[in-house]
């Protein structure tokens, strides 16, 4: 045997030595790592099908909640809803939150639903449901409360680029008409007849409000724009009544030609 395979057999024997003193000392820790991040993706994956099964179970309760406020079941309903908020998962607490608001309002407990809305909006972290939750409360405070009191919920909302705004304006608008204070109004009603955005069911509202207004003694619009858009909503409203009923009624017969006649023949002269 050479002296270069002697060598050769040597060094590999020594790396040898190396790696297996090398794999005993750091073996646990990479067979520790392994274990580590298969029990992360079990869990992961567990948690995530927990969490959907849950989710589906919450969407199932609370539709059934929807089903017993529309069947009228409203004692029943809050029990439901009190039992998503309690247990529910996701945002489906939330919802329940808002839906009991709801059942409470439609209970005649005012006082009680602006409560619990009012709850809402100062526990919320996300921004629209806040607004949302302000808006909801500030629309009952028009019948229940005051016009400060429908403004210190509403009143930052009713801005140019909120979503929100059209419903924060009405809400305020209707306030005020109540306060008697037909001119200020009449500009919030105006402000969401102007809105470009504004949907054809809220522009018809704002034109009966704004003709009601006018009938009461108000001021003529400022700006011809306002008052097209008030007379075009009312003219729509007026002709979505009128033809409503004719598009119910049976088509009538075609008509039928009338038998042709013999033209009746000139007197002979005298």
């Amino acid at each position: 045997m050479s002296q270069d395979n002697i060598f050769r057999e040597v060094d590999e024997e020594l790396r040898g030595d190396r790696m297996r003193a090398f794999w005993r000392r750091f073996a646990p820790f990479v067979i520790g790592a392994a274990v580590l991040v298969v029990l992360a993706v079990a869990v992961n994956e567990g948690w995530s099908w927990y969490h959907s099964n849950s989710a589906a179970s919450s969407s199932d309760e609370l539709y059934a909640a929807f089903d017993l406020v529309d069947g009228g079941d409203l004692a029943g309903a809050t029990a439901q809803l009190d039992k998503m908020i309690a247990d529910g998962s996701g945002s489906y607490p939330v919802l329940a939150e808002f839906r009991k608001a709801g059942v409470l309002a439609k209970e005649g407990q005012t006082a009680e639903a602006v409560a619990a809305y009012d709850a809402l909006a100062n526990n919320q972290t996300d921004v629209r449901l806040r607004e949302l939750a302000f808006v909801l409360g500030g629309t009952l405070m028009v019948d229940g409360g005051t016009l400060a009191d429908v403004q210190s919920r509403v009143e930052t909302i009713a801005v140019d680029g909120n979503p929100l705004r059209n419903a924060a304006r009405e809400a305020i608008g209707l306030a005020q008409y109540k306060a008697g204070d037909l001119a200020a109004a009449q500009a919030s009603f105006e402000a969401v007849v102007n809105d470009p955005a504004v949907q054809s069911n809220t522009r018809n509202r704002m034109g009966y409000y704004l003709a009601q207004l006018l009938s009461e003694g108000a001021p003529p619009p400022a700006t011809d724009d306002t008052a097209e858009g008030a007379a075009t909503a009312i003219d729509n409203l007026l002709t979505d009544e009128t033809s409503a009923p004719a598009a119910d009624a049976p088509p009538a017969a075609t008509p039928t030609a009338p038998a042709a006649t013999t033209p009746p023949t000139a007197p002979a002269a005298p």
